[in-house]
């Protein structure tokens, strides 16, 4: 066999050595980033079979038995899906807007669909049952049952929560949805041109790329610090401090206002003033929206838009550090990066995503209700709530009764559900009720906090049972790193039929160690 293969051929060499699917855009990523080296030269890219052979021996091939060794011999491997691309774990509408603390849909469909294999020997639900996801988060739950011919309803304490899972599971009027971007789109291009900040960002883009391409030639400068021929840190620092002097002058010639005046909120905080004018400006063409179905599904484009425009470092987007106003070397990419000043290309690309995934799910989905509710699980009355709004949901769930649960209930101390979609709060004025959270990040992994949460918890179980009928299966995903859900299912007067532990493999934290959950399937006692 031959040493050196074209990304094509390296691509196909590599499916057949790890059993997976790999592209060429997946040796490309290797390449960039400096994974492996790239040979070759006058825009002929080569790869060493040898350098792949050793990237996926110590990156691939052993990471079950790795994983096992860490986690135990009882994880289940087959439910880390690990054979789906990330294109397939985010199919359709699941990536109409980004949600940390989301399952991927193959898990939902692995327990509500009708298959059996050598860990799931029967099948728990049927065409036409309702399904209940008491913490629905941003509504995959509800999008692969109606893929799968069931009925759900969703409960969520958070209002955009809420929002996100209706949208993904809306009815709309494309060409309407199209027409209306469109619309939107010109108009924002005509508000730009009273403006200096595209002419600035052009420019800026231009500066960059000459001195990137000087100071951090891709991909050589990658695999050299991966080869420690270069100290990152000292000439990251150095390339940046140099660069500033070029932003700064830009800056003062384009006049291009950077912070705004108040420091209130968060769209006060983390924005630029030109990106935050840009923001209110669409924001207002939104509003004006008649079809309401078309304004839901546009203010959603809107808020993925302002997530991805906020004034942070690429490496910081999850895990907000500071404001970042100026130019910078970027770790992940490494290069001199910027801030953005005008929020057109991701308006622009998103509602032609957006469009593209709504035609999708289309084709899938069956006529079956699907519904999130804004409220607390602990305490709501599923059926009156749906009668006053959604009658004919109602009554079906009145008449029949829910059949069973699958949700992954919040993690304790892990995250602040309301304070990671913050800007939407402050863009659509929805009601916050952070107070009514169970295990928030705010609240830490203390006793105090352990108590809180398995009383939480359990509360939402009893609830909710109310509404099921006699015969339930409840499925519920949880790290339980502290061994509490023994005494959550005991409060709740279940028991646990059967635990499926599983490797969770895509993770968009910065941490990529082993790392397990359970699912717990129950039953009344």
């Amino acid at each position: 066999m031959q040493d050196f293969m074209t990304i094509k051929e390296a691509s196909i060499w590599a499916s057949k050595y790890i059993s997976k699917n790999v592209t060429p855009s997946n040796i490309s990523y290797l390449i960039q980033y400096g994974r492996i080296h790239r040979n070759g030269d006058n825009g002929n890219a080569f790869v060493n079979r040898y350098d792949l052979e050793k990237y996926y021996n110590s990156h691939y091939e052993t990471k079950e038995n790795r994983w096992k060794k860490q986690l135990g011999n009882d994880l289940n491997w087959n439910l880390s899906f690990s054979e789906y691309k990330e294109s397939e774990t985010t199919k359709h509408v699941h990536r109409l807007h980004s949600y940390k603390g989301k399952f991927i849909p193959q898990l939902v469909e692995y327990f509500l669909d009708q298959h059996t294999d050598d860990f799931k020997n029967k099948s728990f639900f049927n065409a036409g049952d309702i399904i209940l996801d008491p913490f629905c988060g941003s509504g995959t739950t509800l999008v692969q049952a109606s893929e799968l011919n069931l009925h759900s309803i969703g409960i969520d304490v958070s209002a955009f929560n809420a929002f996100i899972s209706n949208v993904k599971v809306g009815k709309y009027d494309i060409n309407d949805v199209k027409n209306t971007a469109d619309i939107i789109t010109q108009s924002l291009k005509s508000f730009q041109k009273e403006r200096n900040n595209v002419n600035f960002e052009n420019r800026l883009l231009n500066e960059l790329k000459k001195f990137n391409s000087n100071f951090f030639p891709s991909p050589e400068f990658k695999y050299k610090v991966r080869q420690k021929k270069i100290n990152e840190k000292l000439y990251g620092k150095q390339k940046s401090d140099e660069f500033l002097k070029i932003y700064h002058t830009l800056i003062d010639n384009y006049k291009i206002s950077l912070k705004q005046k108040k420091n209130d909120s968060f769209l006060d905080k983390w924005f630029l003033q030109v990106v935050r004018d840009e923001i209110d400006f669409v924001f207002k063409q939104i509003k004006s929206i008649k079809n309401l179905e078309t304004k839901k599904i546009l203010a959603l484009v809107l808020s993925r838009t302002v997530r991805s425009c906020r004034a942070t470092t690429h490496a910081d987007l999850a895990t907000l550090k500071e404001p970042v106003t100026t130019t910078y070397y970027c770790k992940k990419h490494g290069k001199i990066c910027k801030p953005l000043f005008s929020i057109l290309s991701w308006w622009q690309r998103y509602t032609q995503d957006t469009v593209k995934r709504i035609i999708q799910f289309n084709k899938l989905r069956t006529d079956t209700f699907q519904k999130c509710l804004v409220g607390d699980s602990r305490t709501i009355n599923i059926i009156q709530e749906l009668e006053e709004k959604y009658p004919k949901f109602g009554k079906l769930i009145n008449d029949n009764k829910i059949d069973g649960i699958f949700s992954s209930p919040p993690y304790v101390g892990l995250i602040n559900y309301h304070e990671q979609h913050a800007y939407a709060y402050d863009l659509f004025g929805f009601e916050k009720k952070e107070d009514l959270e169970i295990g928030p990040l705010s609240k830490g992994q203390g006793i105090e906090a352990r108590k809180s949460y398995i009383k939480g918890i359990s509360d939402v179980l009893n609830n909710c049972k109310q509404f099921l009928k006699q015969d339930y299966d409840v499925f519920l995903v949880a790290n339980d790193k502290y061994g509490l859900y023994p005494q959550i299912v005991e409060l709740s007067n279940m028991k646990i039929v059967n635990e499926y532990k599983r490797p969770v493999l895509n993770r968009v934290e910065k941490d990529r160690s082993a790392y397990a959950e359970i699912i717990f399937h129950l039953k009344e006692k």
